[in-house]
């Protein structure tokens, strides 16, 4: 047996990867007994870099057409892989996937300054518009959604996390919010409309800007709902209310305490802050290098014990945590399926590499909260003990209300 045959059958609980090598026969890997994957290498290089770095080389010889799965997707692939080795059960075997990561020194030492910060949103966020429209939902929420069934479609999950996150705030008439990472402005016009309160919203990405900018005059709502292409640290406050969906990934994890130091001086004594984040079940650890080197460079997916850490130093109360647990992945679900409807579209807008790159990207973060460590919180944080109710019940009559809205 070769050693990436090895290697396949001791990740594999159930089913069979039929490898075929350059000029061999198929030889089949695997307990059996589900199902059957035919995978191709057309060089052999891919094997060595497999067993070199298995997380980088999986997909990027995916990506440059070096490896193909003749029965089925990337996604099948992954299932099969990452669901033998589910983070709950133990995932004993993960460590065999975890060559050529970075060490935590190194991770901890990456610095994201507003320069290096601006860089990296640009090399994500400002690809072509049309691309985000093939898959996003029309209001462009680029985070994970709110299924409360998971029949929902995208669109309807999308509003329903609008209104968790809005009823979350505690939002008042006339108040001052901020919207750190605001994208293409969805929220921030979002909590205008059901609340009636003032939203600056804040963005590394001119591209987003300039649509979010574009949708507030279109609402007839810039006196009340502004952009601005400015990093977090450089705001003037104060507010009453700050949110932050999707963009605490990128804050990186050397600037935790800096972060939250920061929200807590923009923060006014009675305010409410909600933090959306993807997050690690468990011990956090160095990014996905995939991930890192080809989607979103500096980046740092947290635990919660990091993140409740750093913001307990500059006393934020965590007034509420919830754990969202498979939201993410039927969200990812729904823009891989209309990315793959699109594929023709998207190839022509760039070509058959960068599609298999985003199609990768994609497949991957679906495995990760279905089987591995990834999740998503939403920790809301006050500077006041007394400046919420006492019980959660407040929540559930708001949010009811803004869903009917």
């Amino acid at each position: 047996m070769t050693v990436i045959g090895r290697l396949i059958g001791q990740l594999l609980k159930a089913g069979t990867i039929r490898l075929i090598l350059p000029g061999g026969d198929p030889r089949d890997y695997g307990p059996g007994g589900g199902r059957t994957l035919t995978v191709r290498f057309h060089d052999r290089r891919v094997a060595f870099d497999l067993l070199r770095n298995p997380r980088l080389a999986v997909g990027e010889a995916y990506m440059d057409g070096r490896l193909t799965i003749e029965d089925g997707t990337i996604l099948d692939l992954l299932e099969m892989i990452v669901g033998s080795n589910r983070w709950e059960d133990g995932g004993n075997k993960r460590k065999l996937l975890k060559k050529g990561k970075m060490s935590r020194l190194t991770a901890l030492l990456r610095r994201n300054r507003p320069t290096s910060s601006r860089r990296n949103v640009a090399h994500h966020y400002d690809l072509s518009d049309e691309l985000y429209e093939l898959f996003l939902d029309d209001d462009r929420q680029y985070s994970c959604a709110y299924y409360r069934d998971p029949a929902n479609s995208l669109e309807q999950a999308q509003a329903d996390k609008k209104a968790h996150i809005a009823a979350k705030l505690a939002l008042k008439p006339g108040q001052r919010v901020l919207d750190i990472g605001c994208g293409w402005g969805g929220t921030a016009l979002y909590l205008h409309r059901v609340a009636k309160v003032d939203v600056l919203g804040v963005t590394l990405s001119e591209r987003q800007l300039k649509i979010a900018r574009e949708r507030a005059a279109a609402a007839g709502v810039s006196d009340h709902v502004r952009f601005e292409l400015v990093d977090y640290r450089d705001v003037e406050g104060p507010f009453d209310r700050i949110v932050s969906v999707g963009m605490f990934e990128h804050v990186g994890l050397a600037h935790y305490e800096e972060f939250f130091a920061r929200c807590r001086e923009l923060l006014k004594p009675d305010g409410v802050m909600l933090l959306h984040t993807i997050g690690k079940l468990g011990k956090a650890g160095p990014p996905d290098p995939f991930t890192d080197k080809w989607i979103f460079p500096g980046y740092h997916v947290p635990s919660l014990s990091q993140m409740v850490s750093a913001s307990e130093k500059v006393r934020l109360i965590a007034s509420d945590v919830e754990t969202l647990r498979l939201h993410y992945a039927y969200t990812l679900r729904a823009w891989l399926e209309r990315a793959t409807a699109a594929r023709e579209k998207i190839v022509a807008m760039y070509d058959e590499r960068f599609f298999r790159m985003w199609e990768f990207y994609l497949a991957g973060g679906i495995v990760a909260f279905e089987s591995g460590a990834a999740c998503n919180y939403q920790i809301q944080y006050i500077r006041d003990r007394a400046a919420l109710p006492i019980t959660r019940d407040y929540l559930l009559e708001v949010e009811r209300g803004y869903c009917a809205a």
